[in-house]
């Protein structure tokens, strides 16, 4: 569909959604109260993130006590020291109601490569401390430590994995997905969602990052680091593809804006990815000096629906190709036509040593039968999109490229080429493991490993995350896994370790 057509019928869509809103299932949706925050002002903690050389982001959200005026002032405070004896940026901003009481503080002026402290104040209580840091200077080719994570689905498991991330103080944190789960209470779960029902309102939405956030592990991990973030479907709903609900009801971009509304009031980004109605411009490239570029993709906003879907629904299924022909239309896409095009210019652009594309979903094929039986949601079910971006990648001599992905809930380390049998590797693909989400049998994986011989390690029994350490000499992997997500004390260990040499694609086990 040509550019102008889809944002036409998403406008259309858009209107249709908002004048039909009182149809929409409120009265079920997951709580709007009882998250059990008491009084504090800063329940759901504080955080930094979008780090630049000369700033990043300070972020928090007050909590209501049960009510709050339509505006609070919100004191913050920079300093670079922890005692705060040195403090070199101060200023008021106005926590408004009609953005959830969240305060987005763009701090600039700041040196590079430096860590730096912060706080804040409003009404009459002081937030806990949060540690921040600036990138390296251009031309900088300072080391970085870093990790990714996602799926962090509050009811399968504790949040063991940002206590031993926090203990490991990486330089930044790279999310890439599924902050939240929209799902409803499950019964004999190991801690159970808030609520009656899936979410649909603001209201609704809001109350579930309260509750995320109301974990202690993940509030110190966000105040350790400043983190650089990206979503998938759950912050909305499963599957979801553009402007189309997995459910296929009308109104679905009411509830999208809704979620992106949420998702911006509860993550550290700038004012300028404040979504206007069910439109969010979250991508976009951060350097880390010299030494790398992070090119923070969204597979979901301007996607085309899955092809084959199941009757009467949209969303994902395994469909044989030969079912499929759909999967095959050169024009369908993951990432959209416009997104596709900056993709290509910021890695043209780039004169970073290492280029990462920080993104959602496993990019590698993966087939589970030797016929060709394809899950229609991640790459594999839009192979003419991937190809196109390897072929930039080839194409464009993009110096060593990076795939790190999540949503799939297993640690998979591939090598991406044109075909799978080709001899020639295009880029590594580091696809995290989740932080608490459940998996699938690990022996359905073991029967598909051998299908795809461009897999170097496929685990889907393992949660945690993916730590790395980047070097002008190369980039380290650690693949850190948790003895049991159920436990909240649990411990963490090294499944497996990679390292990639510049210049060569292809991860080599250590």
């Amino acid at each position: 569909m040509h550019p102008s057509n889809l944002r036409r019928r998403k406008a259309l869509a858009w209107a249709l959604a908002a004048a039909a809103s009182p149809t929409l299932p409120l009265a079920t949706g997951c709580a709007s109260r009882g998250t059990g925050l008491g009084g504090d002002a800063f329940a759901m903690g504080i955080a930094s993130g979008s780090p630049r050389p000369d700033g990043m982001v300070l972020w928090t959200r007050l909590t209501p006590q049960p009510e709050l005026p339509a505006a609070v002032p919100v004191s913050w405070e920079l300093a670079a020291d922890e005692g705060f004896r040195q403090v070199l940026q101060r200023g008021e901003v106005p926590a408004e109601a009609t953005w959830g009481h969240s305060v987005h503080v763009e701090v600039r002026g700041l040196l590079p490569s430096r860590w730096y402290w912060y706080r804040f104040t409003a009404l009459g209580q002081r937030s806990p401390i949060g540690r921040t840091r600036t990138a390296p200077a251009p031309g900088a080719l300072e080391p970085l430590s870093f990790a990714i994570a996602s799926c962090q689905r509050w009811d399968h498991g504790f949040y063991a994995a940002w206590h031993h991330m926090a203990e490991e103080s990486p330089d930044l944190v790279v999310f890439l997905g599924d902050y939240i789960y929209e799902y409803p209470p499950v019964p004999n779960m190991v801690r159970s969602h808030e609520g009656v029902g899936p979410c649909h309102t603001l209201a609704q939405y809001r109350a579930r990052y309260a509750q995320y956030k109301s974990d202690v592990n993940l509030q110190r991990m966000h105040a350790s680091a400043p983190w650089i973030v990206t979503w998938d479907d759950h912050e909305v709903e499963n599957d979801y593809a553009g402007d189309q609900s997995q459910t296929l009801i009308p109104g679905f971009l009411l509830r999208r804006a809704a979620a992106y509304q949420a998702w911006w009031e509860h993550m550290p980004v700038p004012h300028a990815l404040r979504p206007d109605g069910p439109d969010l411009p979250l991508f976009g490239r951060f350097d880390w000096g010299a030494l790398a570029s992070f090119h923070v993709l969204d597979d979901r906003q301007y996607r085309d629906p899955q092809s084959c879907p199941p009757e009467g629904r949209g969303g994902s299924r395994d469909v044989a190709l030969s079912a499929c022909p759909d999967l095959l239309r050169p024009e369908r896409t993951l990432l959209g036509l416009r997104q596709e095009a900056w993709l290509a210019e910021s890695l043209v652009r780039s004169r970073a040593g290492w280029n990462f594309l920080a993104q959602q979903t496993l990019m590698a094929p993966f087939t589970w039968s030797a016929q060709g039986t394809y899950w229609t949601d991640g790459w594999s079910g839009y192979p003419a999109a991937r190809s196109r971006l390897l072929d930039t990648l080839a194409e464009r001599r993009v110096a060593n490229p990076v795939v790190l992905s999540g949503d799939v809930h297993a640690n998979c380390v591939a090598d991406l080429k044109r075909q799978p049998d080709d001899p020639v590797v295009i880029a590594t693909e580091f696809c995290g493991t989740s932080i608490s989400s459940r998996g699938m049998a690990q022996s359905r994986m073991d029967a598909a490993v051998p299908l795809n011989p461009h897999l170097r390690h496929a685990r889907s029994d393992e949660r945690g995350y993916v730590g790395f350490r980047l070097t002008p000499r190369g980039l380290d992997a650690s693949l850190r896994v948790l003895s049991d997500v159920r436990d909240p004390h649990a411990t963490v260990r090294t499944s497996a370790r990679f390292h990639v040499a510049p210049g060569k694609a292809g991860a080599q086990s250590d």
